[in-house]
């Protein structure tokens, strides 16, 4: 990603957020913080994401924030859902990871997201942990699952 795909990144992010009503629920409010959030990210962390493209429409991204193992988003916009993006961009970061030597990779996502989990569960990841976590975006705790695959 460069810094002038930072809006669409952030508009992908965000589209993906509101389409999925487990995480939408929060009302409208969040909505706006959320929004914020994904440009935010997408404008300081642009150097930290990789997205997916289909001719040169970003479809999805993902970003390996914080720890090396961990892959802190994966986000395809609502329209491309189910086409295999996802799981390219997640198979692509695990080599990566393999490729510098690290012997897990971790995600999460919000416990209700049946869908995520189930893609995570398809490329090899368990659930190692389930519970309330403070999210940073959301400026709240919310019911949290922790996978992780080891290579």
């Amino acid at each position: 990603m460069t810094a002038a795909d930072a809006e669409s990144v952030g508009r992908v992010g965000f589209d993906a957020w509101t389409a999925n009503p487990v995480l939408n629920a929060f009302g409208v409010d969040m909505m706006v913080k959320i929004r914020l959030s994904f440009r935010r990210f997408a404008q300081e962390h642009f150097s930290l994401i990789t997205v997916g493209q289909l001719g040169d429409e970003i479809v999805g991204w993902t970003a390996r924030d914080g720890a090396r193992d961990y892959i802190s988003d994966l986000w395809v916009s609502p329209a491309h859902q189910g086409l295999g993006i996802g799981s390219a961009l997640i198979s692509n970061t695990l080599r990566e990871m393999r490729a510098e030597g690290l012997k897990r990779a971790r995600i999460d996502t919000h416990a209700a997201n049946e869908g995520a989990i189930r893609l995570y569960k398809d490329l090899g990841f368990s659930i190692i942990w389930r519970g309330m976590q403070h999210s940073p975006s959301m400026g709240m705790a919310v019911d949290k699952v922790k996978m992780q695959q080891v290579f």
